[in-house]
């Protein structure tokens, strides 16, 4: 049998789409929607103060990272007990869910990022009202979501 042309040029673009199959895999974007629910059942934990759904909702890790007041904390449970210390007095988020935005890091991993309003007062002192723009890192785990970092920058005033 003779190999034309026109077959060489077929099998030449097979082996090419194969190879593209092969090597270059889009990776799959992170599903914005179960990010979302993530963060919005961590607002709605920090504002009930219900250290408990907090810490379902951090990365049970020493590797977990919460910068505060250029602070850094290591570790969910260290985290959990500054956050119950917190809670002690007036602690409410509010987050401008309109300039939410969440990037895909990998298949397994995201960035989210939103201006948020902390009300922040000492139990039986007067609270004061700070914007922060907060970004969180989350990874997905076996048992879901996780939030990995919180890093809250203070935003410039209006």
């Amino acid at each position: 049998m003779r190999i034309t042309r026109r077959m060489r040029h077929r099998a030449a673009i097979c082996v090419a789409l194969l190879l593209s199959a092969v090597v270059v895999r889009p990776s799959e974007a992170v599903p914005q929607d179960e990010v979302h629910a993530i963060f919005d059942r961590f607002i709605a934990a920090q504002n009930a103060h219900d250290v408990n759904t907090v810490g379902d909702l951090l990365l049970a890790s020493p590797e977990f990272l919460w910068i505060t007041r250029g602070t850094p904390i290591w570790g969910a449970d260290a985290a959990l007990k500054r956050f119950a210390a917190l809670y002690e007095g007036t602690w409410h988020l509010d987050p401008d869910r309109a300039t939410m935005k969440v990037v895909s890091l990998g298949e397994r991993a995201a960035q989210l990022y939103v201006p948020i309003t902390f009300t922040i007062g000492a139990s039986g002192q007067p609270a004061q009202t700070t914007r922060f723009l907060m970004n969180q890192i989350l990874i997905k785990t076996s048992q879901g979501w996780r939030i990995s970092s919180i890093l809250p920058i203070p935003a410039p005033a209006q």
